[in-house]
């Protein structure tokens, strides 16, 4: 349901369930929260599992872009 509405709203990128719950153990993490509770939310039996829900490090700061000099 989502990759067809995704794809009727015009949106071309690959999209999925997983991608929500990437979101929200991403935010989670990022506003201070703990992998185990965020393994515990997502009912996963592994922390590993997790952590690959995990985009924090995904993210590129604007510093670093800024050191590409041409």
């Amino acid at each position: 349901m989502i990759r067809r509405r995704a794809t009727e709203a015009g949106i071309r990128t690959q999209i999925g369930n997983h991608s929500f719950r990437a979101t929200g153990i991403t935010k989670y993490l990022r506003n201070s929260g703990k992998l185990e509770v965020a393994q515990q939310m997502a009912n996963h039996k592994s922390a590993r599992t997790t952590g690959l829900y995990d985009r924090r490090t995904d993210q590129v700061s604007l510093d670093e872009v800024e050191r590409i000099v041409i």
